[in-house]
């Protein structure tokens, strides 16, 4: 297998190669057939694949952008051909276990002062050699050579609005260029999680995953679906399984709407990426998310959200006894407002039993954006949203299955 050699025409590593056996199965069959044989292409048909912990290594060695920039020419080639349509994208993910055992678990804190120390004495000897080159260089007279300034584009906004874009580009955790690594800069006070305290020697990039057949270490496959006959995959990142189904869902599906110009009208997605944010996120870029919202409201034998009627005009809710709830403003945010009964109406009511178990009186939290997440629940009562989702299931599953029969996930 030839991994070292380089492509004379374009100066890329050869880090794949297209068998004789596969080229007679995709040749004549158009660039589908094209788009699956590269996918399978990096060993022989009868050559047994890696590991999926050697993918790792196999990343670190040539580096990710290497095989993102293959990835996105087979697309590219898929879309000149017509074979992505772009006004349906589907989302989901699966699990792949890794191949390392539970034994090679270590406390993450002894790991990173490790490799803290192993780095620091490399940075210091290359700082030593760098500064050796530059001095040697600055005796070397040379001309001056004037960099040129790229030209910024137009833009239509203020040159407020793109500072205020720019700082939040910043803040903002881009899943994508992080390769779905875990924004361990963020913790939840309630939850600890595992892979925060403890990391694998052998696959650092794995972490802890429950399975019908236990804990293993594991990753989890995310893909971008076209809606079309032919199901390109647009866009895929493989993430630690501590990582959420719903974390990277926004990366994925804005960096293939940008990198191949679509403008979906629909995204399609189970309830794990039922969130306010990414519900909100895709409805304001007038796109249709047909993606089921989790049900909080029914987990116990109270009276559901549901059963309070929101008057906008005066801007209370009504319960199912006709009393209002006002809008309490110490226990409300910037991205929901708490409506909250008087004391005396739940104490005193016939239906209190059914409703709270406090006596302070019952309570209701309103999403800022609560007007469109009420229309994201309407498409529920649709065709065109139960259709999304029948489709959904027979379009994006069935890709994990065959990827999974070829031992690759």
């Amino acid at each position: 297998m030839d991994t070292t050699s380089w492509n004379e025409n374009t100066g890329e590593p050869r880090v794949w190669k297209l068998t004789s056996a596969v080229r007679r199965r995709a040749g004549g069959k158009g660039p589908r057939d094209r788009y699956l044989a590269c996918c399978l292409s990096y060993y022989d048909l009868d050559e047994p694949l890696p590991d999926h912990s050697s993918l790792t290594r196999i990343r670190e060695r040539y580096g990710v952008e290497v095989f993102r920039r293959f990835f996105e020419k087979i697309v590219e080639q898929c879309q000149q051909a017509g074979l992505v349509w772009g006004k349906e994208l589907s989302i989901d993910a699966t699990k792949v276990e890794a191949n390392a055992s539970l034994d090679s678990l270590t406390p993450r804190f002894a790991i990173e002062a490790h490799l803290a120390n192993v780095f620091a004495e490399e940075a210091a000897t290359q700082a030593e050699q760098d500064m050796t080159q530059e001095e040697e260089a600055s005796r070397e007279p040379r001309e001056q050579v004037e960099m040129e300034v790229p030209e910024q584009l137009p833009v239509a906004l203020s040159q407020e609005e793109c500072q205020a874009l720019c700082q939040h580009n910043e803040e903002r955790y881009d899943w994508l260029e992080h390769l779905g690594a875990q924004d361990r800069s963020v913790s939840i006070p309630w939850y600890q999680r595992v892979a925060d305290l403890r990391v694998s020697t052998t696959d650092p990039d794995a972490s802890l995953m429950l399975t019908k057949n236990g804990s293993h270490l594991g990753y989890q496959t995310h893909y971008v679906v076209d809606g079309g006959k032919s199901r390109i995959i647009l866009n895929v990142l493989v993430a630690p399984s501590e990582v959420s189904e719903n974390k990277p869902m926004l990366d994925l599906l804005w960096r293939a709407r940008f990198r191949w110009k679509l403008w979906p009208r629909q995204a399609t997605g189970d309830r794990k990426y039922g969130t306010e944010e990414n519900l909100v996120a895709i409805e304001s870029q007038h796109i249709h998310a047909y993606i089921p919202s989790p049900d909080n409201d029914h987990r116990t034998e109270f009276f559901s959200s549901d059963r309070f009627r929101y008057e906008a005009e005066r801007d209370v809710y009504l319960c199912p006894a006709g009393k209002e709830l006002h809008y309490f403003a110490p226990h409300s945010t910037e991205r929901s407002r708490r409506y909250r009964a008087r004391a005396k109406d739940g104490n005193h009511c016939l239906l209190k039993a059914q409703c709270t178990p406090g006596k302070q009186g019952r309570s209701l939290c309103r999403s800022v954006d609560e007007d469109t997440l009420d229309r994201v629940r309407a498409y529920a009562s649709t065709e065109a949203y139960t259709k999304a989702l029948r489709k959904r299931s027979v379009w994006v599953e069935p890709l994990f299955a065959r990827s999974a029969n070829s031992g690759m996930a």
